[in-house]
């Protein structure tokens, strides 16, 4: 395995600890199990404070008054990256956007996207003519984003253009960037897929359509229209983690079933069972690892006091593992019940898009099991995963049998 070149000191002051990366091995859960038990509040050198227990990652991801989600309160140079970013607003300004766009993810508007994820998805595994193939390229990428797409308004025959925007944002993980240089980093990595919003946006605003980037273009809120720069930062957080969150949690799901085969026998011969096997797989291999959060004030978590204006890593694939909330956590179980997991957040800041996740996870694992009597993880192949922050592979190499 890998370890990123990022130690800190414990609680004491007196032990080093590295962070290893979610590469696929058990030794990032050793990891988080030994901080849990040694290190539940622990501070990264002179950085952010990491949080590793189910309550106190809880505490810190369901109370905007204490952690807020702006972090140019700190870090002042990404202002003109948070000043108009969902992901980075805090009540009351969050929650008059986040009423915007909960309009088009109802578990009801959800629900009627069903036929269209169903018809998609057939159509992509109908094109699969060989007996090995990725199944990033072939399913868990083109699907997302074709639904994502398709809501937001923009042709998603532009797919090739979007995973290259998309491999250039998830590489922003991958490099050391000074702090004085990530910003112009980040724009420039993001320019061409923001012009391209841009353009959508303000064709919009002349000529609505029965989209998402029309409702974003022509609403108010307070008497007031979203800025161009507003539509286009939300629309595109909408595009790169709507695809995204589907992506790996498919991917992780076949993994998890191929490495769990008992499981796998269960959910072929009891289809029922596939809505909790994804609420599992949620737990077991969140997609993301950690959230951001900063403190107002001087609080305490865990038993630590962590001061005002401070980073704080929130580990949600940390707390999905706690043993005091989930007995035998290590165990894969489909039948888990209650799963009371936070693979998609809490409070305010909930994944908007969970139930359209669950929904493309849902027809994607039931239309792989209808179209392959045999269905395996290729392990003679290399699989690479992404960086620190996302649990998934980038590729994911398959055999199968139809017949």
């Amino acid at each position: 395995m890998t370890v990123r070149e990022e130690t800190g000191r414990d609680e004491t002051g007196r032990d080093e600890i590295a962070v290893p990366d979610a590469d696929g091995s058990n030794e990032l859960f050793d990891w988080l199990g030994r901080m849990r038990d040694g290190h539940p509040v622990w501070q990264e050198g002179d950085g952010p404070y990491h949080v590793f227990r189910y309550e106190d990652v809880q505490q810190v991801i369901s109370d905007p008054k204490t952690f807020s989600n702006d972090s140019s309160r700190v870090m002042p140079h990404l202002k003109p990256l948070t000043a108009g970013n969902i992901n980075s607003m805090d009540p009351p300004d969050h929650g008059k956007l986040r009423r915007l766009v909960n309009q088009a993810f109802t578990p009801k508007t959800v629900a009627g996207l069903e036929p269209r994820i169903a018809a998609v998805t057939h159509k992509l595994l109908a094109a699969v003519d060989a007996e090995r193939f990725d199944l990033v390229d072939v399913l868990t990428y083109p699907l997302p984003v074709i639904v994502i797409s398709e809501l937001l308004g923009v042709p998603a025959s532009d797919r090739e253009l979007f995973r290259v925007w998309a491999d250039r944002f998830i590489a922003l993980g991958d490099q050391p960037i000074a702090p004085e240089d990530f910003v112009a980093t980040f724009q420039a990595a993001t320019r061409e897929m923001d012009e391209y919003l841009l353009g959508h946006c303000r064709r919009r605003r002349t000529d609505p359509k029965d989209d998402l980037i029309s409702r974003l273009a022509t609403a108010e809120i307070d008497g007031e229209r979203l800025t161009d720069d507003e539509v286009v930062k939300f629309t595109g957080i909408l595009f790169l983690t709507g695809h995204l969150t589907t992506t790996l949690l498919i991917g992780n799901a076949m993994q998890c079933l191929d490495s769990h085969p008992d499981a796998y026998a269960q959910l072929r011969a009891d289809r029922s069972l596939i809505p909790s096997a994804i609420e599992e797989v949620l737990r077991f291999r969140s997609p993301f690892t950690t959230v951001s959060r900063v403190t107002v004030t001087d609080v305490e978590v865990g038993g630590h006091l962590i001061p005002a204006d401070r980073m704080v890593t929130p580990w949600v694939i940390s707390a999905n593992h706690d043993e005091d909330q989930f007995p035998d956590a290590h165990r894969f179980d489909i039948r888990r019940t209650p799963n009371r997991h936070v693979a998609f957040g809490r409070g305010g800041h909930f994944c908007v898009g969970a139930p359209l996740a669950r929904l493309e996870a849902e027809v994607a694992l039931n239309a792989l099991l209808d179209t392959f009597r045999e269905l395996r993880v290729d392990h003679g192949r290399d699989v690479a995963y992404h960086a620190r922050g996302m649990y998934g592979a980038k590729n994911l190499p398959m055999t199968a049998r139809r017949d």
